[in-house]
C-alpha cells in the first residue's frame, strides 16, 4: 500500500513538472479547427493606446481646441519591447517632424490603407476567417482586407503596397504572417512613427485562452532603424450575441479634404 502511494504521488509530481516546463500556448486548451490547429475565428480588437503612440506616451491635449477632451491623446504604457524604437539619428530626426505635424501628415487623416502591423491596433475590429489552407483578415478601418496563404511560400510582389504582401505558417499552435512589399507611406501609429518600403514584418498570433490571443511583431528595416525591434499586446474577442464586422467608411469623409482643391478649381 505504501510502495503504491509513493509511487503515485511520484507520478504526480513528474506530472506537474512537465506541465509547468511546457510553454502556455502548448497548453491551450481552447477550440480548434478540423486540421487540430487553434480557431482563430471571430472578431478581434486591441485594448490599448498603441494607434497613439507605439511607445510609452503621456496625457496630451488636442491641438484642435473646439474637440476639447474628446481629441486628447491618453497616457499609454507603450507595446514596444526595450521602451523605444530603435532609430537611425536621421530617420529619428525624421520621425520628429512627422510627429510637429501629424494632423496633416498621418496617413490616417486622408483615410489611406494602415499597413501592418498598425491595421492590427487601430481603434476598430477586425476579423479573422481561418480555413487550413488560408486565412483571411477583414479591417473595419477603410475596408482593409489581406489574404494569406498558409503554404509559407511568399508570393509574387509586382508592385509595391499599402497593406504588403502576407504569406503564412504555423509554429505548433502559433501563426506566424510574414510581410513585405510595403511602400513607404504608411506610419506605426499617430505620432508620426514610419518606415521604408524596406519594411518587413513578421506577426505571431498565438493563442492565450479561447478568448485573447497573444500578438507580437517585428520589424525589420534598415534604412530607418538600427537592429529589428517588437511589440506586442493582447487581442481580444468581441463576445457580444450580435457582434458584427460593420464597415468604417471613412473615404467619404474625406473627399473634401482630397479634393477640394481641385474641385474649387475653374477653367477658363
Amino acid at each position: 500500500m505504501m510502495r503504491n502511494l509513493t509511487a503515485a504521488c511520484a507520478v504526480a509530481a513528474l506530472a506537474a513538472y512537465v506541465a509547468a516546463a511546457v510553454p502556455a500556448q502548448q497548453r491551450y486548451q481552447g477550440p480548434r479547427g478540423r486540421d487540430k490547429r487553434p480557431d482563430f475565428n471571430g472578431l478581434w480588437q486591441t485594448m490599448n493606446t498603441a494607434h497613439w503612440n507605439l511607445e510609452a506616451h503621456s496625457v496630451e491635449p488636442t491641438p484642435i481646441l473646439e474637440l476639447g477632451a474628446i481629441g486628447g491623446v491618453p497616457s499609454g504604457i507603450g507595446v514596444v519591447e526595450g521602451g523605444a524604437i530603435p532609430y537611425l539619428p536621421a530617420a529619428l530626426k525624421k520621425r520628429d517632424e512627422n510627429r510637429a505635424s501629424r494632423l496633416k501628415l498621418d496617413p490616417e487623416v486622408q483615410c489611406f490603407l494602415p499597413g501592418i502591423p498598425r491595421a492590427t491596433y487601430m481603434p476598430y475590429p477586425f476579423q479573422i476567417v481561418q480555413t487550413p489552407e488560408t486565412v483571411l483578415m477583414a479591417y473595419s478601418y477603410d475596408s482593409a482586407a489581406r489574404i494569406i496563404n498558409l503554404d509559407g511560400k511568399p508570393p509574387e510582389m509586382p508592385v509595391d503596397t499599402w497593406m504588403g504582401y502576407s504569406w503564412g505558417r504555423w509554429e505548433g499552435d502559433a501563426l506566424v504572417i510574414e510581410t513585405k512589399g510595403f511602400n513607404d507611406r504608411t506610419w506605426f501609429d499617430r505620432s508620426g512613427n514610419f518606415h521604408s518600403d524596406q519594411l518587413e514584418v513578421v506577426e505571431r498570433f498565438t493563442p492565450l485562452t479561447a478568448d485573447a490571443i497573444t500578438y507580437e511583431a517585428t520589424m525589420t528595416d534598415k534604412a530607418v532603424f538600427s537592429r529589428p525591434w517588437k511589440i506586442s499586446m493582447t487581442l481580444y474577442r468581441h463576445l457580444d450575441r450580435n457582434a458584427q464586422l460593420l464597415e468604417y467608411n471613412c473615404i467619404r469623409m474625406t473627399e473634401e479634404l482630397r479634393y477640394g482643391p481641385l474641385l474649387k478649381t475653374t477653367f477658363k
